[in-house]
């Protein structure tokens, strides 16, 4: 296999943070004329044949272990465990504080590690932390408006937790299992629990088609967020540095705001705004040992 060339690599980095940067945005549009958890299964209904069928055409081994089982539903927890949280949080938050709130989850990563699993975490980190706390609080307090209500904050706390723990998970599991069978996997357990939603929202089962923009952005949220972002990911997995892949956690929020705000008129304040910005530092001196380690490491290298 031919190594990737720098283009190549940039380009698909610059796909994975516009369509994860868009993602947010998709969701609050696709929920226009759907009800939030009709959209939520609907999304894992058309996603699970997508990815069967990409799994049959690239012709990748499916385990049926009961380890790789484990796995599935481990990562399953990132997917409607965690979108579950999201779509509700849509009655209650911008597209552009859903997308500030996720980038929570590099954060909320260190401090199950820390809890859970004893691992140390630097000053920096420490501070970093207390820093996008601060930035929170500062849009928790930012006043009465929608897009900053704290039940949507709460909601989407709960949807960081369960994505961050479902990293942790995966990884205690170690299945032998490719990225492409896992993904299936995980959005084939996530159906099943979507199934299992059913009975409780039937009520609002869409008796008409929803609007060409609510169905293009739920068709968005299924070919774009979940199938073309998670090969983009795994490709930049293989090909550049972690820190330069969770870069993407501070880039995105602040791209997501500016979308949001430019393509659904979603009015923000200037302590929204500031806020907003004090939760992007906290993050970056969240990452900037690593940053600091990782250019080391090149210059070494060259």
């Amino acid at each position: 296999m031919l190594p990737l060339s720098k283009t190549n690599i940039v380009l698909t980095y610059a796909l994975l943070v516009f369509i994860w940067s868009t993602t947010p945005l998709a969701i609050v549009w696709s929920v226009d004329d759907l009800h939030a958890l009709w959209a939520l299964v609907l999304r894992f209904f058309i996603a699970l044949p997508l990815a069967i069928g990409l799994m049959l055409i690239l012709r990748q081994h499916f385990p049926m272990s009961k380890t790789a089982w484990h796995s599935y539903l481990a990562g399953a927890f990132s997917l409607i465990g965690s979108q579950f949280f999201t779509y509700v949080a849509t009655s209650y938050l911008s597209s552009g504080m859903i997308a500030l709130m996720f980038g929570l989850a590099p954060i909320m990563a260190g401090l199950i590690g820390w809890l859970v699993f004893g691992q140390k975490l630097h000053y920096l980190q420490w501070l970093g932390m207390l820093i996008a706390v601060m930035g929170l609080g500062l849009i928790c307090f930012a006043g009465e408006q929608a897009s900053v209500n704290p039940v949507g904050i709460g909601l989407m706390l709960l949807s960081v937790l369960s994505y961050a723990a479902s990293i942790f998970w995966v990884k205690k599991v170690n299945a032998h299992v490719a990225p492409v069978a896992q993904a299936t996997g995980s959005i084939f357990v996530s159906t099943l629990l979507a199934i299992c939603i059913l009975p409780f929202i039937w009520q609002y089962l869409p008796t008409q088609l929803p609007s060409l923009k609510s169905f293009s952005a739920l068709l968005y949220t299924v070919i774009m967020a979940s199938l073309i972002a998670m090969f983009c990911y795994f490709k930049l997995v293989k090909n550049v540095q972690a820190t330069t892949l969770s870069l993407t956690t501070v880039m995105t929020p602040m791209l997501a705001i500016f979308l949001g705000a430019w393509l659904n008129q979603e009015k923000l304040s200037l302590m929204v705004f500031v806020g907003a910005l004090v939760l992007l530092l906290g993050l970056a001196v969240y990452f900037y040992r690593d940053f600091k380690a990782s250019r080391n490491l090149e210059r070494k290298i060259h």
